[in-house]
């Protein structure tokens, strides 16, 4: 019995594995949006009220590729700072998954997907990220007087998964994190193509301007 049951569990992770893979290739061809489950279903050799065994619907669907993609960041960053990155390094293993796979990237930090909400849990992953990154600013001489606002991250800790660094830490990690971003969604929709620069120098030196003030 319980073979019988680890069988039925295994085939069912192998087809919403597959199903998840079918929805990343719509998602990278025609965006988010176009998402279909029947068109999933149709190439997974399924009908579409078989796929909702799987997937009761797209919404549900939306949510689990947030939380791998969410997961796999995650456990890039994690591996960049047990391997001995500082913040800089942290940067630069973010903006090389991001590159590896733009539209998981554009998923998570990209337009927010029109009538889609997703579940407050998956923010408890994306925490993750944070508190690596405010773990490396912890590390770095942070010293400066809190300035207001960040003062006012302590009372907000939510966003960094309650991490108990002291405001100045905390603003610094939030400083890095916005600068990186916004290099990353300008690079990735295509925003700097023609401009004959490297994004990645320049986050390289957005990151030592943000150490050095």
């Amino acid at each position: 019995m319980t073979e019988n049951v680890s069988s039925r569990e295994r085939y069912r992770a192998q087809v919403r594995a597959d199903i998840k893979r079918h929805a990343w290739e719509q998602i990278a061809e025609a965006g988010v949006p176009a998402l279909s489950l029947n068109a999933i279903a149709k190439q997974v050799g399924m009908s579409g009220p078989a796929l909702y065994r799987y997937f009761a619907s797209r919404d549900e669907l939306i949510t689990a590729l947030i939380r791998d993609a969410y997961r796999s960041l995650a456990d890039t960053v994690r591996a960049a700072r047990d391997a001995g990155a500082g913040v800089p390094g942290l940067a630069h293993a973010i903006r090389d998954w991001a590159r590896a796979d733009p539209q998981r990237y554009l998923l998570i930090y990209g337009t927010p997907v029109p009538g889609y909400r997703a579940p407050d849990d998956t923010t408890a992953i994306s925490s993750e990220v944070m508190s690596v990154l405010i773990d490396a600013c912890a590390a770095e001489d942070v010293g400066e007087p809190p300035t207001p606002f960040g003062t006012h991250l302590e009372t907000h800790r939510e966003w960094a998964g309650g991490h108990p660094a002291p405001p100045a830490v905390l603003h610094r990690a939030l400083s890095f994190w916005t600068r990186l971003h916004g290099v990353l969604s300008l690079e990735l929709a295509g925003h700097f193509a023609g401009m004959k620069f490297d994004p990645d120098l320049l986050i390289t030196e957005e990151l030592a301007d943000l150490a050095g003030r």
